[in-house]
């Protein structure tokens, strides 16, 4: 099996699961999953965000998931408990199929950890 079929193969277990624990019904898509993980590093529990909060919320996931890769490195939290990320590597050109493999990669790996 190639890589790509084992991520293919991982991504569709982690988005089963996930889906089971909060999809009520539905299959999440990659964003859906991204802004859970964005919940969960926040550690706020539940709680109305605003639109430019949620925003924040993906990004703050975005730079959780690509940490393993060197493209982020945590910094701190802020006053506001807000963890903050400085970029340490540009990411690549990446055409879009190639980024939807890459955090699909990327959620597989942070769900191996918890």
């Amino acid at each position: 099996m190639s890589r790509d079929e084992k991520t293919k193969k991982s991504w569709e277990e982690v988005q089963q699961n996930i889906s089971k624990q909060f999809g009520g019904g539905e299959t999440l898509n990659v964003d859906a999953i991204i802004y859970l993980i964005g919940i969960q590093e926040l550690g706020k529990g539940y709680k109305t965000f605003s639109k430019d909060e949620k925003l924040d919320i993906m990004h703050v996931a975005i730079c959780k998931l690509l940490e393993p890769f060197g493209f982020y490195e945590f910094e701190y939290f802020d006053e506001d408990g807000w963890p903050h990320y400085k970029v340490i590597d540009e990411l690549p050109n990446l055409k879009p199929g190639e980024q939807s493999v890459l955090i699909k990669e990327a959620i597989v790996m942070y769900f191996e950890k918890i």
